[in-house]
């Protein structure tokens, strides 16, 4: 989450939530983080790689806009959709709206390796009928591969795009700025105002940073182990 165009940094997460798979029995608890951290990268390689396919940016000479940070974080960041900035370099978070969650998370002091940033709508030339059919899909897949424990929803219509995935076992989340919710058994919700609209006015940032900053009390409680 950066004013440049980041590269995926894969960190180790503080804890294992998935069953270890059956050819790793035996390995030290690196050998089994570290596969898990290649294969989700190779997950989110081969997502892309199926994302930057889509017919209909090519022809328009667009980019689709791919995810940043590490594809094993702990806190998953959703927006609706890309700004410019995001546009021209294909990369989610890019600019104002990278620059803003970098400097919030370091005041929280959490590490900004476990963040993992993406859209909901990844592709310009689409309106939100057809996001639904076509981009929801890729989120649906981002959320197995990360399997973050913390999900933050920036705007309504996120809220609403996370309640279409049919993620199992989920339930309803509300639009309510800062509060810590279940999603489901093993992920939490926190929802905050839309980042893109939260730059400029005075009071949008003062609201977007009271909702954002509950990040940092989930953060502290979570057990390091």
């Amino acid at each position: 989450m950066t004013p440049e165009p980041p590269t995926p940094r894969p960190s180790r997460p503080s804890r294992t939530r998935r069953p270890a798979p059956t050819s790793l029995a035996g390995s030290t608890p690196e050998d089994i983080q570290d596969a898990y951290q290649r294969r989700a990268i190779a997950e989110i390689a081969a997502l892309n790689d199926e994302i930057t396919a889509c017919d209909a940016c090519r022809a328009e000479a667009e980019l689709p806009v791919m995810s940043s940070g590490s594809p094993q974080a702990e806190i998953m960041m959703v927006k609706w959709g890309p700004s410019l900035a995001e546009r021209q370099e294909g990369v989610a978070f890019f600019g104002r709206a990278g620059t803003a969650i970098l400097k919030s998370v370091q005041r929280l002091g959490i590490d900004p390796l476990q963040l993992y940033g993406t859209l909901c709508v990844k592709c310009r030339h689409v309106d939100d009928r057809e996001a639904a059919e076509q981009s929801l899909p890729w989120l649906a897949r981002e959320v197995h591969i990360v399997q973050p424990s913390l999900i933050v929803p920036m705007g309504e219509r996120v809220v609403e795009a996370l309640a279409a995935l049919e993620v199992p076992l989920t339930e309803p989340l509300s639009a309510t700025p800062g509060v810590v919710q279940r999603w489901t058994p093993t992920i939490e919700a926190l929802y905050v105002p839309d980042i893109d609209a939260s730059l400029d006015e005075q009071g949008a940032k003062r609201a977007f940073w009271d909702a954002f900053r509950a990040i940092g009390d989930w953060h502290q409680a979570q057990p390091p182990y």
